[in-house]
């Protein structure tokens, strides 16, 4: 019967048979070995952060941050149309240049007007309008016979192509996309790379990106995020103009309770809190 000796011939002492090193003496590739700990990160500084027009919303949450996306969601009659004009009647006052991507084409200058929005600030984009869809129709493949027709972009896709524009040109010191009354399905079908492009394209900007949305859609995206509801009328005190009014106008003494849904602008966890101020009424027409 043959044998073999667990040391080679030459008297060496390195055994046949080594045991593998440590795991901490192993070298590590290169694309971990660059991972830099967690302890030695930097601490991104906080945003600046810009008034939004509410008193009671800027003590809450100190107002809204710049270079970050802030999503307010609420139902119909919430409030949140109230929101957005203060928030662009603030913005135009501090002579910042402004645009409103308005999805479904409701925006009411009359008013916005009466709100304190400065128009020669404001850039006003209507989505939706037959004849832009017309203009900006595209080539898509027929399903069923495979050649190519001419299909108009819907509202949705008109904001998001346009929103990226905005965002690319970083001119702006706010953007505010009206997606409010947007069909909640629609919305939903927005892509979370959509949202993590704008959030890309507007960080290390002085831009605010306000999204007014009829739920949550944004996600891990939005740095703070809202939700609106209406409590009680204090009041109600509306004659009925000649024509229909904006769904703005109705509406006098509205209790509106904001409810933080996420905030990435202190270190700690947020807690949950509400806020609640009360809408004015805003009306067009003779008094």
């Amino acid at each position: 019967m043959s044998s073999f000796s667990l040391f080679s011939a030459a008297g060496e002492s390195r055994p046949l048979f080594e045991t593998p090193p440590e795991p901490s003496a192993r070298k590590l590739p290169g694309s971990v070995a660059n991972v830099v700990p967690a302890s030695r990160l930097e601490i991104r500084p906080a945003p600046e952060m810009a008034s939004s027009g509410v008193i009671e919303i800027d003590n809450w949450t100190g107002g809204l941050p710049r270079g970050c996306l802030t999503e307010v969601s609420g139902s119909t009659s919430s409030g949140r149309t109230s929101l957005l004009l203060a928030v662009l009647a603030a913005a135009t006052q501090r002579q910042e240049a402004c645009a409103l991507v308005d999805v479904s084409d409701t925006f009411d200058p009359q008013s916005a007007a009466r709100a304190g929005v400065c128009f020669e600030k404001l850039l006003w984009i209507r989505c939706g309008v037959s004849e832009v869809q017309n203009y900006q129709a595209r080539l898509r493949p027929d399903s069923f016979s495979g050649n190519k027709k001419i299909f108009p972009e819907t509202p949705v896709e008109q904001a998001l192509r346009v929103t990226d524009l905005l965002l690319q040109s970083s001119g702006f010191g706010m953007v505010a996309i009206d997606l409010g009354d947007t069909p909640l399905k629609w919305a939903r079908r927005i892509p979370l790379a959509s949202w993590f492009r704008f959030q890309r394209a507007v960080e290390k900007t002085p831009t605010v990106l306000f999204v007014v949305t009829p739920a949550p859609c944004a996600q891990t995206c939005a740095t703070l995020a809202m939700k609106l509801t209406a409590k009680k009328l204090s009041a109600v005190s509306y004659q009925p103009p000649a024509k229909a009014p904006a769904h703005s106008q109705l509406l006098d003494g509205l209790h509106i309770e904001s409810e933080l849904l996420r905030s990435r602008l202190e270190r700690k966890p947020a807690r949950s809190a509400a806020a609640t101020f009360t809408s004015k009424a805003i009306r067009t027409g003779s008094d």
